[in-house]
């Protein structure tokens, strides 16, 4: 089956935060090859039902193609994933500000505007959507399913559970979303980084809390670092959601 290429790029006026749309067909389950605009460059049927979201920055576009690819070779459902490419990853996907847990780059409160233009797309009730993200991406993801019921599921790969307060703040909110998906790299925690350190203690609390509550939630590792294939485990992330939905 072959369909029509869709690309489009849209820049909000007023945020830090652009949306890039970029949908490819599938013909069977290989996607076809993959078309770029700018460094952009998205898979995915966009008469799919199962739609995927993912906040990234411009660096991580250049993987987002060999992620559509890996996720189709694990799951036999058709998806739309959605690149939503944030300006300032430390703003534009952070809950509240918290001071810099590395380097200078302090956190800001964007998540809220994020969350706000992400929900715009997500308006046919004929459709499940899902969201998913990487590192401090993740922690947005998850933090996403407290303010709305618009995520099928959501899913954290090596997120940033060591977030100052999130933790807590999983403690005194109700989730909102049927599934919810975490991983982090076996080595993540072996870091000279105090507070990243707390990674493993904090994600393993955030899957006990969840599965106490009644969530469907799964938890698995992932062999090393936080940079060991990022596009895999995102992949790994959709394809749970997927597999475990109808």
């Amino acid at each position: 089956m072959t369909g029509d290429r869709m690309i489009a790029a849209i820049r909000l006026p007023s945020i830090s935060v652009s949306f890039i749309l970029c949908a490819l067909s599938f013909c069977e389950l290989d996607l076809q090859t993959c078309t770029t605009m700018e460094n952009i460059l998205i898979s995915g049927n966009p008469t799919a039902t199962d739609m995927l979201f993912q906040a990234v920055d411009e660096r991580s576009l250049a993987s987002i193609g060999e992620e559509a690819e890996f996720l189709s070779s694990l799951t036999d459902r058709e998806f739309c994933l959605t690149a939503v490419v944030v300006d300032d990853w430390f703003c534009d996907l952070s809950p509240w500000k918290a001071p810099a847990a590395f380097g200078n780059n302090s956190f800001g409160d964007g998540a809220d505007r994020t969350l706000l233009y992400i929900k715009g797309l997500c308006t046919d009730t004929c459709k499940r959507y899902y969201l998913a993200g990487y590192s401090l991406s993740g922690l947005f993801a998850l933090w996403a399913a407290y303010q709305t019921d618009i995520f099928k599921g959501v899913a954290g790969a090596s997120p940033s559970m060591w977030f100052p307060g999130f933790n807590t703040y999983m403690k005194e909110h109700d989730i909102r979303c049927d599934s919810v998906y975490l991983s982090l790299g076996d080595r993540e925690k072996k870091t000279k980084n105090k507070i990243m350190a707390t990674v493993d203690d904090c994600i393993r609390n955030a899957y006990d809390l969840l599965k106490s509550n009644g969530t469907d939630c799964f938890f698995e590792y992932n062999r090393g670092n936080h940079f060991t294939d990022v596009d895999k485990r995102c992949a790994r992330a959709f394809a749970w959601l997927l597999n475990g939905s109808c």
